[in-house]
């Protein structure tokens, strides 16, 4: 998915599931940071069928000042798709998001340096 270039993703989780008709179906999960300092986390499923590459306005399950909320809702959003790729009888494993992984870019982005 890509952002607008006034923001700056800072994690990203893809998932394979399938949907309710058994069709594979590509889930991603991310953390951004937007102007104005908001962190938002987003979730699109199969981005790579869209006519468009930008996220939508509805791709977004959380918008806040906060990096610890995010990370809650990234990972809860993260944790609700697994328990469903599991229950669809599908093993998919993936790493919560942390709070190191989003601040290293952001120290980054923020001084100017690549990470």
């Amino acid at each position: 998915m890509k952002r607008k270039e006034s923001s700056a993703v800072f994690a990203e989780r893809v998932l394979e599931g399938v949907d309710h008709v058994g069709v594979v179906e590509r889930v991603v999960i991310w953390i951004e940071r937007k102007p104005g300092a908001v962190w938002a986390v987003g979730r699109a499923v199969n981005p790579q069928h869209r006519r468009g590459e930008h996220a939508r306005p509805d791709d977004y399950v959380f918008e806040g000042y906060e990096l610890e909320d995010a990370l809650e809702h990234a990972n809860a959003t993260l944790e609700d798709d697994l328990t469903v790729i599991e229950r669809d009888g599908k093993s998919e494993r993936c790493l919560p998001f942390t709070r190191d992984e989003c601040l290293k870019p952001l120290e980054a982005w923020f001084f100017g340096r690549s990470s």
